[in-house]
């Protein structure tokens, strides 16, 4: 029956040393895609999202009117674009849209209302996509977005939000308030999460500096067995101590006795 016991305590032990290297594994691939993730993160969501909360966009949609709209080819003719399908190379064919817009909310608008008689408070200037002006596919398709607010389309009012920071300069097609604010927490706030819970799980299992210091307080409580060894050490110590007692005292006796003895010759 023993051998059997140890038999199975050994194959216990065996598959928990097996499930924790595997876990300790993906831990730190865990810690090691969030630090790529988090940098992957930075200049395409946590960088346009902290641009678009400073820039202070007007949260309700305002009235837009698009006065013109070029197409151009060629990175001399395009120095800006209202919308770049990528924001890490230049630009080598664009739309370029200007609008007026007008800080009358859009649900005022009606399409019975005369576009001469809307007063546009900032005219003819350039319309974006977003804050960044670029974006990757799916989300951002520059042609559906020029057939949107360009061609045919221009001289019909639409929704726009402009820069409270930058009245005369950034007025962009798509803002939310929330949404902005939810993509940054979320892309600092998942990564740094889970990077500090792998290392912090495998600096517990494998940094002996780290059970050390937690185990450090058991000390100032003794165990039975301490107890023990402590009783008989003062037992011991007790008994040597009377012993010595009387070392000293059968040796005080005969120095006295000799003594005298001497003083009577």
């Amino acid at each position: 029956m023993s051998v059997n016991g140890e038999k199975t305590s050994l194959t216990l032990i065996s598959i928990a040393e097996t499930a924790k290297f595997y876990t300790s594994l993906c831990l730190g691939t865990t810690a090691f895609l969030s630090v790529f993730a988090f940098l992957f993160l930075i200049p395409f969501v946590v960088d346009p999202a902290i641009t678009s909360l400073m820039a202070d966009y007007e949260p309700e949609p305002v009235t837009c009117i698009a006065t013109q709209h070029i197409y151009a080819e060629g990175i001399s003719n395009c120095s800006w674009a209202s919308c770049r399908e990528g924001c890490t190379r230049e630009a080598t064919r664009c739309h370029q849209i200007y609008v007026n817009y007008s800080k009358m909310p859009f649900h005022q608008y009606r399409p019975t209302m005369p576009v001469q008689n809307i007063h546009w408070d900032v005219p003819n200037t350039r319309f974006l996509i977003n804050t960044e002006g670029c974006g990757y596919p799916p989300s951002v398709n520059c042609s559906e977005f020029a057939r949107q607010y360009g061609y045919q389309t221009a001289g019909t009012p639409f929704p726009c939000y402009y820069s409270r920071v930058y009245p005369e300069t950034q007025v962009v097609a798509r803002y939310s308030w929330d949404d902005t604010l939810r993509h940054l927490v979320l892309s600092i706030t998942i990564p740094n999460i889970l990077f500090a819970a792998s290392i912090g799980v495998l600096s517990y299992w494998y940094c002996p500096g780290c059970g050390r210091s937690c185990q450090k307080y058991m000390h100032h409580f003794p165990t039975d067995n301490d107890i023990h060894l402590g009783v008989h050490s003062f037992g011991k110590k007790a008994s040597l101590s009377s012993m010595d007692l009387l070392r000293e005292r059968k040796t005080s006796m005969k120095t006295t006795t000799s003594t005298e003895h001497f003083l009577n010759l």
